[in-house]
């Protein structure tokens, strides 16, 4: 148990288990600034872990939403917005300190760049949440902290061309730091939890880092590209705080839609498939969600072919957690 942050169950036992609480594990060990690494106990959050190595020019740039810890993000092989460019914790996690269930202790690698001797035990333990044994230190890969970062919105008439605009982009070798899908539904939630004031359309959230001149090329780039597919007016923000309002209001998508849906329950859900397929099973699965009455915004990292819909469901309604359930087999097989 990291943070409890999660929203997809990966710490519940329902068949019995033990449950061990590393939140008072939250020290950064070693910053290796020459070398772009760093190694902390597990129960040290992605925050906390920015904070202490910002004076020194570094960043570590996970960022699945939450101020999840870092072990915990390991264990359950953590995405989030910035996957994009820096990849997930799979191609950021260098080396970890694992206890065994027989009580060995193990170092699955040291902090060279490469290995080719032995097993990839790093990557086995990454995304294991626990199964294998608990992780107790963890060298991570950091990045320098870009002297521009340019992030904006721009709406768009469907989410088929918001998604065809993201991956046209990426296609084009355009590196976006990240790229966010909020449909129309979500937008709605978005504007009155955060105040945010912005048009209901479909939308993306994006994000340019680099110089000043390279950002400012990748933000025409990028913005002929979605005026081709009818998109925008952009609105981009180059302030820090700007920055952090609009991601934030993003972080706080999960609350801004329940918030809109009192008395039920909330439920995530999770997939992904190859990019060139996006807008495809994006359209699809909001026709099946009309097709069947059924409520569930839209929203998700777009860049790497990932997105969630978001149900809600009475529990106590046993046609509606069929209807629920029938939606959600038939979500999982069309993205597999």
């Amino acid at each position: 148990h990291g943070t409890g942050t999660s929203l997809e169950g990966h710490i519940t036992a329902p068949h019995g288990g033990i449950c061990i609480n590393v939140m008072n594990m939250n020290q950064v060990l070693e910053v290796n600034t020459m070398d772009f690494d760093v190694r902390v106990q597990p129960g040290v959050t992605r925050k906390q872990l920015n904070e202490y190595i910002r004076d020194q020019g570094l960043f570590f740039p996970i960022d699945p939403g939450a101020d999840a810890s870092l072990g915990g993000m390991t264990a359950t092989r953590a995405s989030g917005t910035n996957a994009v460019r820096y990849g997930t914790m799979r191609d950021n996690v260098l080396s970890l300190t694992c206890v065994m269930p027989n009580g060995e202790i193990v170092r699955t690698a040291r902090r060279a760049k490469k290995s080719s001797a032995g097993y990839d035990l790093t990557r086995l333990m990454v995304g294991s949440e626990g199964t294998l044994g608990v992780i107790t230190e963890i060298c991570l890969k950091l990045y320098g902290i870009p002297e521009s970062i340019a992030a904006g919105v721009c709406p768009f008439p469907s989410v088929e061309a918001a998604c065809t605009a993201a991956i046209t982009a990426i296609q084009s070798g355009i590196p976006i730091a990240r790229v966010e899908l909020v449909d129309e539904e979500n937008l709605k939630a978005f504007n009155a939890y955060s105040n945010l004031g912005l048009a209901e359309k479909p939308t993306l959230f994006v994000e340019f880092h680099g110089t000043e001149a390279y950002t400012r090329e990748q933000v025409e780039l990028f913005g002929e590209i979605a005026a081709e597919l009818g998109g925008g007016p952009f609105d981009w923000a180059t302030k820090e705080e700007d920055r952090n309002k609009l991601w934030q209001a993003r972080h706080d998508g999960w609350w801004a839609i329940k918030a809109a849906m009192p008395g039920k329950d909330a439920l995530g859900t999770d997939v992904c498939v190859p990019i060139s397929r996006l807008a495809e099973c994006v359209e699809e699965t909001r026709k099946d969600l009309d097709e069947h009455g059924l409520y569930g915004p839209i929203l998700g990292h777009v860049g790497d072919g990932n997105f969630h819909v978001v149900l809600f469901c009475d529990r106590s309604d046993p046609a509606e957690v069929k209807k629920t359930e029938d939606f959600l087999y038939r979500l999982a097989m069309r993205a597999i």
